[in-house]
């Protein structure tokens, strides 16, 4: 008997940013460069095979610096960025930091220091206890950055200065609620001032209108990546919102709960900017062994952003 059809809908640009690109070529040349091990301080990027794959490597992840030995061996700060605090006590430690923070990161926390130096408290918009979040909260003294999650946050915020303000945002939110969120900034404070350009990524715009695109036409839609990233996370938000009747992430096809997926037509797949095209793979072929597949790319944006590696690293290669 001949399996039932199933058609595919592939979002493109999905998976891997240039950032990651970027934070992943960082660890594999230091291991170059200085031998195994190297320390990571935290996850690299928000991605449990990725992480897996460069343990096995020779990369050390710990939480804390002092968990790494002084010495020769680096210690890489992830893509997310960390605080100030983190910088200095790696210097302290005579410890060889090598910062892997992704340049879209590090614009956030440049234009937040402009607006401190200006006299500007800064209003960011960004989810509590993210490791981007903390880093960019911690690039300033106490008390200089106000976080917000919702337009309800806005609502109840009471700065000392409401001329004195300026917003910035994490880079891996949902568009549409950070439009939102300023557009409720901008009511309560006229005055507020904005970046020069959005700080949502130009990654994690491009997914989610990608998943915009697909979400209508297909009976259920798999976001590849782990829950701990914001940006995939994101994307099964959106598909859900956009008309998809079943969004779920997934890190792997053994994840998969086969049950949602028995009489679907049309099957949407996109991944998130941390997890690897082999991922993607292996879920198609996960289908494929169950289904007869047909897949259809849609496209609708071309990237091709390229970040050099630290100078450091670039130096020596």
């Amino acid at each position: 008997m001949p399996q039932p059809k199933l058609r595919i809908l592939l979002a493109a640009p999905r998976g891997f940013c240039a950032g990651v690109v970027r934070a992943i070529d960082v660890v594999e040349r230091a291991l170059q460069v200085y031998g195994a091990p190297v320390y990571v301080r935290h996850e690299i990027v928000h991605n449990r095979f990725v992480v897996d794959s460069l343990r096995a490597k020779g990369a050390i992840f710990i939480d804390e610096l002092d968990q790494a030995p002084q010495g020769a061996a680096p210690v890489i700060f992830s893509a997310h960025g960390v605080p100030k605090s983190v910088v200095d006590q790696a210097a302290q430690l005579n410890l060889v930091a090598i910062d892997a923070t992704c340049p879209l990161v590090t614009k956030v926390h440049r234009e937040a220091a402009i607006h401190h130096k200006r006299g500007r408290q800064i209003v960011l918009i960004g989810h509590a206890g993210h490791p981007e979040v903390e880093g960019t909260v911690g690039q300033l003294p106490e008390g200089a950055v106000l976080l917000v999650e919702t337009v309800e946050d806005v609502a109840r915020l009471n700065p000392p200065d409401p001329a004195m303000l300026a917003w910035a945002s994490q880079t891996t939110l949902s568009v549409d609620d950070t439009v939102e969120i300023v557009a409720a900034l901008q009511a309560k404070f006229p005055a507020i001032a904005g970046p020069h350009k959005d700080d949502i990524c130009y990654a994690t715009t491009n997914r989610q209108e990608a998943v915009k695109a697909i979400a209508p036409r297909v009976d259920a839609l798999l976001v590849v990546g782990s829950p701990n990233s914001s940006n995939s996370v994101r994307l099964t938000e959106v598909a859900e919102r956009a008309g998809c009747p079943v969004s779920r992430l997934v890190l792997r096809a053994q994840d998969i709960d086969w049950s949602l997926f028995t009489d679907i037509q049309t099957l949407g797949i996109t991944a998130g900017a941390s997890a690897p095209e082999v991922l993607v793979e292996e879920i198609i072929e996960a289908f494929a062994s169950r289904r007869q597949v047909e897949v259809e790319v849609v496209t609708t944006a071309v990237e091709d952003m390229y970040f050099p590696l630290p100078r450091e690293l670039r130096e020596t290669a």
